[in-house]
């Protein structure tokens, strides 16, 4: 079974998508997607600095408009995709990048979506200093225990030994300064603690933004939740989902476990890509695994798809 995953924020960096637009159409529907987004998503994928795209306003949108288009070039054909792929899956705003791959949003309310969402979320980093830190291995309890200890949350859980700790820079601070036992601590490039009480505003605003969504259908394929690893098969759940993701820890080592449950056999994770598809090799042992980074790497996918896509569908027939 095939599965297309879409990364998060900090999978970012300088001019990713500057081999992307040298080929045809590219450059064209990021500049009319640059309209809704609210920002020149061709400057910010190949010009802008480095800074510029850890602005959560920034990367938010351009994550968003480098998964669809990076998928399109895959798929041309969105209808033939859905008989192709078996689940979709997210990674924290990867999770609309997934919703517009299984037909819950179209392209023009993804990233009507993602906007405000960064927008939001901004404004929220803003009103105090905070901040996320990767902690790898370590014993669960005692990294829970310390987290607590430091009135930190975790944010996300990835799996396989790596928690994401978020909460106020003098907490962050507190924890490096005193880290549970084996445990490497790794800076994010990201300009908020997400995924805590801290994005509380961003919830409201998105709640006030859903209804709307006027194009929301339910997904044409299986669509794995970052709440608690669940496929969700309506809509309105998935965006109701998508506006308290928000606030509420990203859960991607249940995601992967149910990747693993269904069957999953090849994995190809957009561009930007590589974060997920490093975090599913070692949490996903034998699954075949493809980070789409650059148009070099379409026909290694496009042969994954052939070996991979429609498998599922042609067992069940």
């Amino acid at each position: 079974m095939l599965v297309i995953v879409a990364p998060g924020q900090g999978a970012q960096s300088p001019g990713f998508l500057s081999p992307w637009l040298e080929l045809d159409g590219v450059a064209d529907r990021l500049r009319g997607w640059s309209e809704v987004a609210g920002l020149d998503l061709v400057h910010a994928g190949t010009e802008a600095s480095a800074e510029e795209i850890k602005d959560t306003a920034v990367a938010q949108p351009l994550l968003v408009a480098a998964g669809l288009v990076t998928a399109r070039e895959l798929f041309p054909d969105e209808d033939a995709a859905r008989a192709l792929v078996g689940a979709v899956a997210g990674h924290s705003v990867g999770e609309i990048t997934a919703a517009a791959g299984a037909g819950v949003l179209t392209a023009h309310d993804a990233l009507t979506f993602v906007r405000e969402r960064g927008r939001a979320m901004a404004e929220a980093a803003a009103v105090t200093e905070t901040g996320m830190l990767a902690l790898l291995g370590g014993e669960p309890e005692e990294v829970a225990a310390k987290l607590a200890e430091h009135g930190l949350t975790a944010a996300n859980n990835n799996g396989g030994g790596q928690i994401v700790a978020a909460g106020t820079l003098d907490q962050l601070e507190a924890l490096k300064a005193d880290p549970p036992t084996r445990s490497k601590l790794v800076a994010l490039k990201v300009a908020g603690a997400f995924h805590t009480e801290h994005m509380a505003p961003g919830v409201e605003r998105l709640a006030e933004l859903a209804p709307t969504l006027t194009s929301v259908a339910d997904p044409k394929v299986r669509y794995v939740s970052n709440k608690d690893g669940a496929v969700v098969d309506s809509g309105a759940e998935v965006l109701a989902r998508l506006v308290s993701q928000v606030s509420n820890p990203v859960r991607w080592d249940l995601c992967m476990e149910t990747l693993g449950q269904l069957g999953a056999t090849a994995v190809i994770e957009l561009s930007p890509a590589g974060t997920l598809t490093a975090l599913l090799k070692r949490n996903l042992k034998g699954v075949a695994t493809l980070a789409l980074k650059t148009p070099a790497d379409l026909d290694k996918a496009r042969a994954l798809v052939a070996e991979h896509g429609g498998q599922e569908q042609e067992n069940q027939a």
